[in-house]
This record gives C-alpha cells, sequence and structure tokens, in this order.
C-alpha cells in the first residue's frame, strides 16, 4: 500500500473471522467515517463471513454494498458467490486446496533438478457474477463448503 499514495487505510480491526464481529466493527467504522466526514470507498475482510457482515451493516446503514462501497472479501465461499450474483459483494479471493497438483509438479521438478519460476500464479484469476451465475466449476464442489453457516 505505501506504493500507492492514493490509498489510505483509514480503519482496521479484527473481526475474528466472524460474521458478527464483522457487522459490529462495520457499523463503528461507519459511525467514526461520517464524524470525520471521510467516506468509505472499499472495505477488505480477510474472510467472507466478516465481508457478508459488513455488508448487513452498510444495508443496515442506509447504503447500498456493492456500489456504494466496494466489498471484497477472501475464502470464495458459496453465500459470497451469492452475494456477488445480487450485487452486494464485489470479489471473493480463493485460496484454494485445487491447487496442490500444482504445488507436487513445483516440488518434482525442484527433486528432478529443474527450475520452476520464481512466481507462479493461479490460472483462475478472477471470480465475478459472469462466472459464478454461469458455470458450475466457480462454485466450491465440497457440500461441507457449501452448507458453511456465517
Amino acid at each position: 500500500m505505501g506504493a500507492h499514495p492514493n490509498l489510505d487505510i483509514m480503519y482496521s480491526d479484527t473481526g475474528n473471522f466472524e460474521t458478527e464481529a464483522g457487522k459490529a466493527l462495520m457499523e463503528s467504522f461507519l459511525t467514526r467515517a461520517n464524524s470525520e466526514g471521510k467516506p468509505i470507498d472499499v472495505v477488505f475482510a480477510h474472510n467472507d463471513g466478516m465481508a457478508l457482515g459488513a455488508i448487513q451493516a452498510i444495508r443496515e446503514a442506509g447504503l447500498n454494498p456493492g456500489v456504494d462501497i466496494i466489498i471484497i472479501g477472501i475464502d470464495a465461499v458459496k453465500l459470497a458467490f451469492e452475494a456477488i450474483i445480487a450485487g452486494d459483494m464485489n470479489a471473493t479471493v480463493e485460496c484454494s486446496p485445487l491447487l496442490g497438483p500444482l504445488v507436487v509438479q513445483v516440488i518434482q521438478t525442484h527433486l528432478d533438478g529443474g527450475t520452476s519460476p520464481k512466481v507462479i500464479y493461479n490460472p483462475r484469476k478472477t471470480f465475478d457474477e459472469s462466472l459464478s451465475a454461469h458455470d458450475s466449476r466457480f462454485t466450491p464442489a465440497s457440500s461441507d463448503v457449501n452448507n458453511r453457516v456465517y
């Protein structure tokens, strides 16, 4: 963030990876932002549950989540995809165990004396409503993940 002087972290705190805590934090952030006269443009939550809680607080404050405030979460759970499709959330980032085969390939290449690129990117970079609404590959397959409650 230091390399981008146009970005300013206004508030940061832990929501303990819980929806209710994320909602409570967002309520306090919105109150502070209102009193300071500084609108919040983007919320980055290090968990989709906290992002979903922030969405609730934003809506209850009379704002339009996903439009008035951009919402980004991490986990790529089904409820986040549903929020993206509904227009309430803008993005979710997945740290996927499905990358395991790529990791094994890199390790094997190393063990065989070969070299791999210093940086390897997930070939699937963006999951938005255009993908998740029409392609089951972008919906978590595990019933365990699909049935998470936040």
